[in-house]
């Protein structure tokens, strides 16, 4: 017969331990052992009061946060929720069974206030690459950067229309990221924008239809990473807009030297950062190889001689046409010397009406124009060294190797669900960025270490 329990006494002492509860394969458990957090309090330090209530520990917010972003745990509220009731998120953010999980607004006064201003979450990004160099996963021979487009947290319909006027003084659109994008803006920078679409919400987020499909309001995450076993050593938020995307490149290659003391020998990365003058800043100041594709407008479709069939002369500054006649930038000399370049950044070289009109090749070289010209970089040698690395094996290998920034792309968006940013303004994006590529980088050691780090293998993220 089936019995009935008929003691309904409390239980005067029982015993409990969460380690017991947490499987042995659970992926916190891997991203606890390469996760330290110890010299966190001494970094937020002076951000605390000495005297009043005791704050709440600044290491559990973060080891909760961490939760959020490995798990696809997007809401604050919901994340309080899951760490009370999931036994091993308990364990992880070193709770017991009676302790009291923080409040989810204590997330955002924290943000906005001590974290933000202390840069906590960079701190703790920097601290993790650290110990994946340690570790070995970062060799420091070739990095690869790119960016990927996060829509933001921006209402289509609360925005500004292009010709439209804006009253940023209009207390009903005072919020904190209105206030942001107008500390960082001067006013001639405000009277500049005002064509543009922007987002009263968010406005420093872009209109952009860079996907192919229905335009919306984005930010742009900017990684730097390690090829050898896809680390990523450096992450940046911007707007969306491709020229500021190609910009940041500089900032992440310069902050990684400084505080790593690593700077690589070759950057990969595609056509939209083979630009004249990224290419002269990496061969020029960092002498790193560019293994970038060129971005060369200079294509002729009219059938007429290519800019390839003249040859440079880099004694004489002078370009030589297929009949051996000259093209330079000038033809006399001036009292005041000039750099003749021009403000797309360009030097342009002409033929002499006089040779032109006289030679037999005038039809299949400048039939519609009385001289031919040539327009050359100031960085064009630059641009020669990315043309010849081009042609080399090296660089067919570093388009592959190129294919793990891309896959940390597709793991963000998919499995992390950082396909929609929740917070606003560019500090908001920013905080996202870093905590997301901080957890990719956890998962990272965690599959890389449980059996040794792998050997020249392409693998895809954790």
């Amino acid at each position: 017969m089936i019995g009935l329990q008929t003691d309904h006494q409390k239980r005067l002492f029982y015993s409990f331990d969460l380690e017991d509860h947490v499987p042995q394969n659970h992926l916190l458990r891997g991203i606890n052992q390469h996760l330290d957090l110890s010299n966190l309090r001494q970094h937020l330090a002076e951000y605390y009061s000495h005297t009043g209530r005791p704050s709440i520990d600044p290491e559990l917010m973060i080891r909760m946060l961490i939760i959020g972003y490995s798990f696809g745990i997007r809401s604050e509220r919901r994340l309080c929720e899951e760490v009370h009731l999931n036994l091993a998120y308990r364990w992880f953010c070193r709770l017991g069974l009676e302790d009291a999980v923080p409040d989810h607004s204590t997330f955002s006064k924290n943000r906005h206030g001590r974290f933000r201003e202390s840069g906590a979450f960079r701190w703790v990004f920097d601290e993790v690459v650290r110990r994946c160099m340690a570790a070995g996963l970062v060799k420091g021979e070739g990095f690869a950067v790119d960016a990927s487009l996060i829509e933001a947290n921006a209402s289509h319909q609360h925005s500004v229309q292009p010709g439209e006027h804006c009253d940023w003084a209009n207390p009903e659109i005072d919020t904190r990221p209105v206030r942001e994008y107008l500390a960082a803006l001067d006013q001639e920078t405000i009277a500049a924008a005002a064509p543009r679409k922007i987002s009263l919400s968010d406005p420093h987020s872009r209109w952009t239809a860079a996907t192919g499909g229905i335009a919306f309001f984005a930010y742009s995450t900017n990684y730097l990473i390690d090829t050898a076993h896809g680390v990523i050593l450096d992450v940046e938020a911007t707007p969306a807009r491709r020229t500021e995307e190609v910009e940041s490149t500089k900032l992440m290659v310069d902050r990684v030297e400084e505080r790593f003391d690593i700077k690589p020998e070759r950057l990969i990365a595609d056509t939209a950062y083979g630009s004249a003058s990224m290419l002269g800043w990496m061969v020029e100041e960092k002498a790193i190889e560019p293994h970038i594709p060129v971005w060369d407008k200079s294509e002729r479709k009219d059938g007429t001689l290519e800019r390839d069939d003249f040859k440079w002369n880099e004694e004489a500054d002078e370009y030589r046409c297929p009949a051996g006649n000259a093209l330079r930038s000038e033809w006399r000399p001036f009292k005041n010397p000039r750099k003749h370049v021009t403000k797309a950044d360009t030097i342009i070289y002409r033929s002499s009406q006089r040779d032109c009109e006289a030679c037999p090749m005038k039809a299949r070289c400048c039939p519609n124009t009385p001289v031919r010209k040539i327009t050359r970089s100031p960085h064009e040698n630059a641009r020669d060294v990315a043309r010849q690395i081009a042609t080399t094996p090296e660089y067919q290998r570093s388009r592959c190797e190129r294919k793990k920034v891309e896959m940390l792309f597709a793991h963000l968006k998919s499995i992390l669900k950082l396909d929609r940013l929740r917070l606003r303004g560019l500090s908001g994006a920013a905080d996202e960025f870093t905590l997301a590529a901080t957890v990719q980088n956890l998962r990272r050691m965690v599959k890389l270490l449980a059996h040794g780090p792998p050997i020249d293998r392409i693998g895809a993220p954790a």
